[in-house]
């Protein structure tokens, strides 16, 4: 088998077979074929797409290349979700408790943020003393025992992806669907889950900018999911302002326990709510997404959502008084007003730019080497189709530097007004197959 040959087969449009990828995955992962070769068959995968099975053999290949996680051990179907990523997506921070108080195992593993704010396991260790670093043991006893627990990506899952990414953002190819697809399944699958939950977001604080591009983009991971033995679903949500009203990392937590209070913004709660019923579906712990959903409610109701996500935090050593007492969390040094210069209503917050101002003040990393500030963030007042008079608070800065006039002007920047708005419809579609 040469490289050659099957770059040229796929620039004529060609189907490449289940052992012509695992052939060029397997070489480029050992370092046996050259970055520009790979290049070349990126380029051509561009520009010709990939069939169904294409996706789902370049899926398990990249699956293939390194390590996987073995949840057998784990009783129940394991389901887990993923999002596409956005500014102030507390969801997964709502969702594990809230699914896990139904008796469904949620076995997490989360990155830390490169962005706007952190990651999951950033905004958890704004509880003083959490850690994911657990054993692999202690892992799967808790998920057992308790439904929950939540550790660090390994450092070898999916080495194959991690290289071709980082080729994609250099030759023009990031945005081929089946190379997107591609990436995020076989991430998801390496990490063991038996079912998945997809939220693909859309909007100006999304990666897919339009409604077309996110369904798409779903329909293809769903039928990866399902060509290569997971059920998955999938929803498309609006991502053209922030979800919730908190974005930065200790400010997102209380946001989420409020959530599980049931005191949530609402963006938030029908969201995780929505996400949830899919997941409580997929472990056949309901017959429908409405039943699905009444379930998930009740558990918020009677508090027992809450009550996991106390004992989640103190398996991992952190302080659940929290929950309580979310003063505990981290709190900036100065809170800011932005206040409104004129009356009308709110049309526009471009989310990934009040996401930009938010890691100004410390809430994200520009590099992977950065320090995050777990207490400082931006939190909304109002949102799209809010009216607002002039001299009303806009949004509260959370800030532990007193000059912080470059985020003030971003934050006008970002928010347009007009005389009347609709607010945008929060989820544009659900897709189960």
């Amino acid at each position: 088998m040469r490289m050659v040959d099957l770059i040229e087969k796929k620039r004529e449009g060609h189907e490449l077979t289940k052992a012509e990828i695992q052939f060029i995955i397997d070489g480029y992962t050992k370092g046996d074929i050259p970055d520009y070769q790979i290049s070349a068959i990126l380029m051509a995968v561009y520009f010709n797409d990939m069939t169904d099975q294409e996706r789902a053999h370049l899926t398990m290949a990249m699956v293939e290349s390194g390590d996987t996680i073995d949840l057998s051990a784990i009783h129940g179907i394991k389901v887990d979700k993923h999002s596409t990523g956005g500014v102030g997506d507390t969801t997964t921070l709502v969702l594990a408790p809230l699914v896990a108080a139904l008796d469904i195992p949620v076995a997490k593993m989360s990155g830390r943020g490169l962005g706007h704010t952190g990651g999951t396991i950033d905004k958890l260790e704004s509880i003083d003393g959490f850690h994911v670093e657990i054993s692999t043991n202690d892992f799967i006893e808790y998920v057992n025992r308790d439904k929950m627990a939540v550790i660090g990506q390994t450092g070898n899952l999916t080495p194959a992806d991690k290289k071709l990414y980082a080729l994609r953002d250099v030759t023009a190819t990031v945005n081929a669907i089946p190379l997107i697809a591609s990436s995020i399944m076989s991430k998801k699958i390496a990490a063991g889950s038996d079912a998945i939950v997809l939220d693909v977001k859309t909007g100006a604080g999304a990666f897919m900018k339009t409604i077309e591009e996110a369904e798409q983009l779903a329909r293809a991971m769903v039928k990866i999911g399902q060509e290569v033995g997971r059920q998955t679903m999938a929803v498309i949500s609006d991502m053209s302002q922030p979800l919730g009203y908190a974005i930065g990392n200790a400010l997102e937590m209380k946001e989420a326990i409020d959530t599980l209070r049931g005191e949530g913004p609402e963006d938030l709660t029908e969201l995780s709510l929505l996400l949830g019923s899919q997941m409580v579906v997929l472990a056949k712990k309901a017959d429908t997404l409405e039943e699905a959903r009444g379930m998930l409610q009740e558990v918020i109701d009677n508090g027992k959502a809450l009550e996991k996500f106390k004992v989640f935090i103190k398996n991992q050593g952190g302080d659940p008084s929290i929950v309580d007492q979310p003063e505990k969390l981290p709190e900036a040094t100065y809170k800011i007003d932005v206040p409104a210069k004129q009356s009308g209503y709110i049309s526009k917050i471009v989310a990934d730019e009040m996401g930009v101002a938010s890691m100004l003040l410390g809430a994200g990393r520009a590099t992977k080497e950065d320090d995050i500030d777990l207490a400082v963030g931006i939190v909304l007042k109002a949102k799209i189709g809010d009216e607002v008079k002039e001299g009303e608070t806009l949004v509260t800065i959370h800030s532990n530097q007193e000059n912080v006039d470059d985020v003030i002007g971003k934050i006008y920047d970002c928010i347009s007004f007009a005389d009347a708005v609709e607010s945008p419809k929060l989820v544009h579609k659900v897709i189960t197959e």
